[in-house]
């Protein structure tokens, strides 16, 4: 909500690393925990990485999911496996680079890496926790998907309907 509330004021005509800035900005705002500071992250490095675009072709959308990928990952310091939000991300990347590197449209691309997000969520079901709060569960994590690789699929697939 904060970041819709936020994009809702923005001038039409403003830059991909605008609105990944404001997107940032209203997480880390907005958002408890480890999560908005690993979303703030993520759409800084995406920002940094698309510099003054105005749309997102398909080598555009792969370079969005890939920077915000690196940015978790460096902020948080997780891994594919250790079963946060970078699983469904690292997973988004990887499929969304699959299908541009056959020549995928940006919908395309979109639509793998939201595919690919979910399966990376799911993939957390039978995953020992290895960082945050949950850690401290240790096997009783098992079992529950996490809920940090859930938000990536539900924004990945909003930018997929939006689109």
């Amino acid at each position: 909500k904060a970041v819709i509330e936020a994009l809702s004021q923005v001038d039409t005509g403003a830059t991909i690393s605008e609105l990944c800035d404001i997107a940032g900005k209203a997480f880390l705002d907005s958002v408890g925990a480890s999560t908005g500071p690993l979303y703030a992250s993520a759409f800084q490095s995406a920002s940094e990485a698309l510099s003054d675009r105005l749309n997102l072709d398909a080598v555009s959308v792969v370079v969005l999911i890939e920077a915000m990928t690196n940015g978790i990952a460096q902020r948080g310091g997780a891994k594919p496996g250790d079963k946060t939000m970078l699983d469904a991300w690292y997973l988004a990347a990887v499929k969304a680079k699959a299908k541009l590197d056959v020549q995928g449209s940006a919908r395309d691309c979109l639509k793998a890496a939201a595919l690919g997000a979910k399966s990376g969520a799911d993939a957390t079901k039978g995953m020992v926790s290895q960082l945050g709060r949950s850690k401290k569960l240790g096997q009783r994590t098992i079992g529950h998907v996490d809920p940090g690789a859930t938000s990536a699929v539900f924004i990945i697939s909003a930018w997929l309907d939006a689109l």
